[in-house]
């Protein structure tokens, strides 16, 4: 029998996702592998962002960069959320300048018609490939995730066709015109629980939904906008042979906690706007926490103070089952190692 003493990171982070007693909390950061490490850089000498999630072998080899580097408790898969409009027939790219272009963007209701949802998960076969030899790679030691934006976020970057200064195209279509709205949502909630089918399929311990734009939508809005479509995702894994912990990390929507509580997931995440002592006021007991410590310390604070800042969390959430260690956000281009490291050790020593 294993006991809270000598539990495998893997082992922590299914405890900790299930609010079951663990030796301290697990722990992982959103955008772990990819722009703040060296290795990574090197790597981006050769390919671009999207050979490297494209290729299993690559995405792979970035995924495990920051675990053989930090000890994290969980890997995610290096991927991006815009798999699943590339997988619908919208491709992507990012510009040299930053951020990403869509090949077009989605305007009307013949944009939405053209999008194909069959080959969903054939088109996304690589993914399937990489998270099955990451399983293999991390065996019983570390937790795997797979991820996925939600129908909201997804459908704010598609309506754009580029990474834009404000997102106003969704919101607008969403309330002048609610029932094409809906149709876009439909399709990319079937895409999106097909696909992460598929991931539960590869023997992941967690997924991840992203609403990285919830926070876009107004209070009243955004159960109908966007809480409902990742409840119905939730509701759609619910089988009698899945036990897979789900994560909702939803930016900047803490005045929706009602909706997010009722949507299903195991995990809720908490952004660093977030109070998490009033979180944890809120958050039923059953439910698992994730977050929350602000990125801006990662990249602009000193080792000393990342580690006090980080000690502080882990002591509001302290005699709490169920918190997972994490940024509030993801982490930024200048996150420096030093603080990273200070982070991992704070947690590690955490008694």
């Amino acid at each position: 029998m294993t006991t809270n003493a000598n539990l495998t990171a893997r082992q922590r982070f299914v405890r900790a996702a299930n609010c079951q007693p663990v030796d301290r909390p697990p722990m992982w950061l959103m955008r772990q592998a990819g722009r703040a490490l060296p290795e990574y850089r090197k790597l981006k000498e050769t390919y671009t962002f999207v050979q490297l999630c494209q290729n299993p072998e690559l995405a792979v080899e970035v995924t495990l960069q920051p675990v053989r580097r930090f000890g994290f408790d969980a890997a995610i898969l290096f991927s991006d959320i815009l798999v699943i409009p590339e997988a619908l027939g919208q491709k992507y790219h990012f510009k040299e300048t930053g951020g990403v272009q869509m090949d077009f963007a989605v305007t009307s209701k013949a944009d939405i018609e053209k999008l194909s949802v069959e080959r969903v998960v054939e088109r996304l076969s690589y993914v399937d490939q990489a998270l099955r030899m990451l399983r293999k790679e991390l065996g019983d030691e570390t937790a795997l995730l797979g991820f996925t934006g939600s129908p909201w976020t997804l459908a704010t970057f598609m309506m754009e066709g580029a990474s834009v200064p404000k997102y106003g195209r969704a919101l607008q279509l969403f309330r002048e015109d609610p029932k094409t709205y809906c149709a876009l949502a439909e399709k990319l909630t079937a895409a999106v629980t097909a696909y992460l089918q598929m991931q539960i399929m590869t023997g992941i311990d967690a997924l991840q939904i992203f609403d990285s734009h919830g926070g876009h939508l107004a209070a009243g809005e955004f159960q109908e906008a966007s809480g409902r479509w990742t409840r119905d995702i939730i509701s759609a894994l619910r089988t009698p042979h899945s036990a897979v912990p789900i994560i909702q990390f939803s930016l900047g929507t803490h005045g929706n906690w009602p909706d997010l509580i009722a949507s299903g997931a195991n995990v809720i995440g908490i952004d660093w706007q977030t109070d998490l002592a009033e979180a944890r006021k809120i958050i039923p007991s059953h439910i698992a926490m994730q977050g929350n410590l602000s990125p801006t310390l990662i990249a602009e604070a000193t080792p000393e103070v990342v580690a006090r800042e980080t000690r502080a969390v882990l002591e509001t959430m302290r005699g709490r089952a169920g918190h997972i260690f994490n940024l509030g956000h993801g982490l930024t281009p200048g996150a420096k190692l030093e603080n990273i490291q200070a982070l991992v050790d704070t947690v590690k020593n955490f008694k």
